[in-house]
């Protein structure tokens, strides 16, 4: 038998392409599934270990982290590959095929499996697009996918059905593992050794069919969709939503709209994120001559901070130290320049650190009267002992975006 003739499927056997995607497939489902379990795990002992070593965890979770998502993506391409090379073969049928409920049962299976190997990556890849954090997947092709906005409520379902199809997986490849096993062992036909050398093997004329075996395995993955819903955390992330709520701020200017933000680097990645609470108490006159013409104060709920799949990790002890230290606050004068441009000259006190801060911002009052200033500065996370254990930039970046904008009018 010439190459060419042995590369496609034939009736009654496996061609070397549907050999090697097979085998393929299953080397990246057993390298990238333990990789996964150890990653979490991992993560789950970020804050168990000493200072001096979270760093070189840090790092070493990170790794893991990527080579899974990167073996998940890898997986996406070769199962589509796979299946669009399927559909365009003559695939060879069941050896025995008129034992009906056991080829239904190995026929659903199949379904199940071709499913979940798309399910599995595909919503790992989601939940990674979805939010901000570490591990990025090592490819040059970026870290999103069309149409997929970074969105705390997506992250949280598709951690969840994540999960779900993952194990689910595990559960028909044992399946599929027991049922090739029985048929070589017990039965000793040719199934397993037709994936595996090649070997030839007439099917029987009977065959299960596609029509039932592909309902059932849909009506199976619908139920497992739906549990994996239902296990979705009702708010995303675990610390959000838990934050003390600030008291209203008096002052001169009522703050109507408003957000605060920074964005970090983490491994080389941005990561975005925001404060939920916080209010601002302000005086300011527009009519006042250069010099100091107002003072603002403004308190943040730390507790309040999302920061993508990194949340839990920015807000624990080694870094914003959120529950020892719920409250930051920066307190300054507001100082018009002589050609009208502004400073805000202050302190900025964060976990339990004062520090000097001072930055340019805009100011705009329209002709109704309402106030729209915005402002972008970097702080040095050092200067207030956030991420001490980690004084190498490769891990997390020295410097960290903040910026703010708001709309406030006069009561």
């Amino acid at each position: 038998m010439s190459l060419s003739s042995s590369l496609p499927d034939a009736g009654d056997r496996f061609g070397v392409v549907t050999r090697t995607i097979h085998w393929l497939t299953a080397l990246l489902i057993f390298a990238a599934f333990p990789l996964g379990l150890i990653a979490h795990e991992m993560a789950e002992k970020l804050d168990q270990v000493a200072a001096q070593d979270q760093a070189a965890l840090v790092a070493r979770t990170a790794t893991l982290f990527s080579v899974h998502k990167t073996l998940g993506v890898a997986v996406v391409f070769v199962s589509i590959f796979r299946i669009a090379w399927g559909l365009s073969q003559r695939r060879p049928g069941l050896i025995k095929g008129d034992h009906r409920p056991e080829a239904l049962a190995a026929e659903t299976v199949h379904y199940m499996l071709y499913s979940l190997l798309i399910l599995v990556p595909v919503s790992g890849w989601v939940h990674h697009a979805a939010t901000a954090g570490f591990a990025p997947i090592l490819w040059p092709f970026g870290q999103g996918l069309p149409f997929i906005h970074q969105s705390e409520t997506l992250a949280s379902v598709t951690t969840a059905l994540h999960w779900i199809f993952a194990w689910s997986l595990a559960g028909v490849l044992a399946l599929h593992i027991g049922g090739a096993l029985k048929h070589h062992v017990i039965d000793r036909d040719a199934t397993l050794r037709r994936m595996w050398r090649g070997d030839s093997a007439v099917p029987s004329p009977r065959q299960p069919g596609h029509a039932a075996p592909m309902a059932t395995a849909t009506l199976l993955l619908a139920l497992i969709a739906a549990l994996g819903v239902s296990l979705t955390p009702t708010k995303p992330g675990a610390t959000a939503g838990q934050a003390p709520t600030l008291a209203a701020a008096g002052g001169e200017w009522q703050v109507t709209d408003g957000r605060l933000s920074i964005e970090v680097t983490q491994f080389g990645n941005q990561v975005e994120g925001s404060f939920a609470d916080w209010v601002a108490e302000i005086t300011y006159d527009p009519d006042a001559p250069a010099g100091p013409a107002g003072q603002v104060i403004v308190q943040i709920s730390v507790p309040s901070l999302t920061l993508g799949s990194v949340t839990n990790q920015a807000l624990g002890a080694d870094f914003l130290a959120a529950e020892e230290h719920p409250t930051a606050i920066f307190d300054a004068q507001l100082i018009k320049q002589a050609d009208g441009s502004h400073i805000a000259e202050g302190t900025l006190s964060l976990r339990d650190q004062q520090m000097p801060l001072s930055f340019p911002f805009e100011l705009e009052i329209d002709a109704e009267g309402t106030a729209h200033a915005s402002a972008s500065f970097e702080l040095d996370r050092r200067d207030y002992g956030v991420g001490a254990n980690m004084p190498d930039e490769k891990t997390v970046a020295f410097a960290v975006a903040t910026s703010w904008e708001l709309t406030a009018e006069r009561p």
